[in-house]
């Protein structure tokens, strides 16, 4: 498996990072575990290193570490759901907020939990429980910025969104939806059929995936019973291009 793409064990989701040939892997349930915990990763030693997270991910165009949903420096070690934190550019090791440095802090406005973050080619796409927020790079004194983008959206998990290009798709809980400017639903002439059979205790193993050959997206989704079912969409054509099972 590369670093760089999230993956599931059982039904934990892990979110992997390769920076500077530095590599580790984050619980994104927020849940602690030793082997994953912060403070047994040698590299870091600043004593504001976040210590339990939903995601992690680097900021390519700007070179630096994003946490979200992690303990403030205040708080090491008490999770705030809706806090990002992002260390120092160039860094994996500063954290502490300075006037030297880059390293800060935003906290989401609306929603309990952030669930997931995708980048694309211009800012990064922050997902909570109901809504979707615009986090771009400014430059100093602030870092970064937040912008609300749609309210009264979900999303099934950490899993269930694709970046294509400036373009990302997502299965919410009751719609597919697509940020290109601005948050629209997907027209789903099957979205009954999948909605109305979901498994929806297990939401968080919701994968979209990326068809490169058909310019397809796809959506691997659990049922209250086995199998498991795809649903696919077509960039091209922007309709519904099949159903699956597995």
């Amino acid at each position: 498996m590369g670093f760089g793409t999230s993956y599931t064990v059982g039904n934990t989701v892990y979110s992997p990072i390769n920076y500077l040939s530095y590599q580790c892997a984050v619980n994104v349930s927020g849940t602690t575990d030793p082997s994953l915990d912060a403070s047994n990763w040698t590299l870091i030693s600043d004593a504001t290193t976040p210590t339990v997270a939903k995601q992690v991910l680097v900021s390519d165009r700007d070179r630096h570490v994003v946490v979200f949903g992690c303990d403030s420096e205040s708080a090491i070690g008490t999770q705030d759901p809706l806090l990002i934190r992002f260390s120092s550019q160039e860094s994996v090791s500063t954290w502490t907020a300075t006037a030297d440095n880059t390293a800060g802090d935003l906290r989401v406005g609306v929603g309990s939990e952030i669930v997931c973050a995708v980048e694309t080619r211009q800012q990064i796409l922050v997902f909570t429980d109901v809504s979707v927020h615009a986090m771009q790079y400014l430059g100093p004194p602030f870092t970064f910025g937040i912008d609300r983008l749609s309210e009264n959206t979900t999303i099934m998990g950490p899993l269930a969104a694709k970046a294509v290009d400036d373009a990302v798709f997502w299965m919410g809980v009751e719609e597919f939806y697509v940020y290109n400017g601005q948050v629209q639903k997907l027209p789903c002439s099957v979205r009954s059929f999948v909605f109305n059979n979901f498994n929806l205790e297990q939401k968080e193993l919701v994968m979209a995936s990326l068809n490169s050959s058909f310019s397809e997206i796809w959506w691997f989704y659990p049922w209250p019973v086995l199998p498991r079912w795809t649903s696919m969409w077509s960039i091209t054509t922007k309709k519904r291009s099949g159903i699956t099972v597995h």
